[in-house]
């Protein structure tokens, strides 16, 4: 049985400057694999900031459409292909209103600045049209999700589609830290993270793509599998 998991995620465009800060921020390009140079961010030291963006490195720089899944045995990657360009050649790309720098429970992250109708119909379509694909969660994989605590709607929600933050519950997010527990020093990473963003912070971002990330085992980190084109604006 493979050991490979796939995602489908937005992903910055390619070449951008929210690419390009974001990425360095986790040290890593998910489009090329490749470890980039953290930078030196005042009030950070070097070593704290690789450690706190250890687990986001890992993911990829990416928002959630998707959540990570292992395909069913009798599926395959080309089949998870065909199935999100389908879904591209029905959906027309938008833009996003605009991203600020926030907290989510204990990790920061750029999310929206409002509400974007088009992007939930592509969250809504990117769960539940391919999710004939995916294999249903073994036992410990529930239990994992279980227990951070879950409400009645977000159990649903795992029972359903294998995951308990999409539909009603997602909240579209690029996470730039994993946790950090203690408020004051959240509060000064949030601060010494701003200026650096500042010029991606509160502008349009453009959704022309969808991307299917890949992890090929557990040890490695998502990339960038493909990048499927949306149906252009006219």
């Amino acid at each position: 049985m493979s050991e490979a998991r796939y995602a489908i995620y937005f992903a910055p465009p390619e070449g951008s400057e929210l690419e390009s800060v974001c990425s360095a921020i986790l040290g890593r390009c998910a489009r090329t694999g490749a470890a980039l140079k953290q930078p030196a961010i005042p009030g950070i030291e070097p070593a704290r900031l690789a450690e706190l963006t250890a687990s986001p490195r890992h993911y990829g720089l990416h928002a959630t459409l998707k959540p990570p899944f292992f395909l069913a045995e009798q599926h395959d990657k080309t089949e998870l292909l065909e199935n999100t360009a389908m879904i591209a050649s029905k959906i027309r790309s938008f833009d996003l209103p605009g991203l600020e720098l926030a907290r989510i429970g204990s990790f920061l992250a750029l999310t929206l600045t409002a509400p974007c109708p088009d992007l939930e119909d592509l969250a809504r379509i990117c769960v539940t049209v391919p999710d004939r694909l995916r294999r249903p969660p073994r036992p410990e994989e529930l239990a994992r999700r279980r227990a951070k605590g879950l409400t009645p709607n977000q159990e649903r929600l795992l029972n359903l589609w294998g995951y308990p933050y999409v539909l009603e519950e997602m909240r579209f997010h690029l996470t730039l830290t994993g946790s950090i527990h203690d408020p004051e020093e959240r509060e000064r990473i949030h601060a010494a993270l701003t200026p650096l963003l500042a010029p991606v912070l509160h502008r349009p971002v453009p959704v022309r793509e969808i991307c299917v990330f890949r992890q090929t085992c557990p040890e490695k980190p998502f990339t960038i599998l493909k990048r499927i084109t949306l149906v252009q604006k006219t």
